[in-house]
């Protein structure tokens, strides 16, 4: 694991009083019975959003589809490196998330 980005993400979920970091080896956020963030032996950090804002986030901000242990994970926009200088914009993102799957039936 890159300890640097680890950082950023601890971080960016610390910035958020009402989100807790779960997880040993595969380390992520949940609520509401989903997960809306990992963070993969890679480095990346991936954020769960609807089909429509994941499709227009991937344009925004030219990255593509989240990829854990070699699967793509549905509903997941890789946050690119470009934006782990910019705590607050992530965390914007990871709220986002949190509200998304917060808006979902309960699991």
């Amino acid at each position: 694991m890159d300890d640097k980005n680890l950082d950023i993400y601890k971080a960016v979920i610390n910035a958020c009083s009402n989100i807790e970091l779960k997880g040993k080896n595969m380390l992520y956020t949940s609520d509401n019975g989903y997960m809306f963030s990992l963070y993969n032996k890679a480095g990346d950090i991936g954020f769960r959003f609807s089909e429509a804002r994941k499709k227009e986030l991937i344009n925004q901000l030219n990255t593509t589809d989240y990829k854990s242990y070699g699967a793509t994970m549905r509903g997941y926009v890789k946050m690119p490196k470009s934006l782990f200088k910019d705590i607050s914009k992530l965390r914007e993102y990871l709220i986002e998330s949190h509200n998304y799957v917060m808006s979902l039936e309960p699991k």
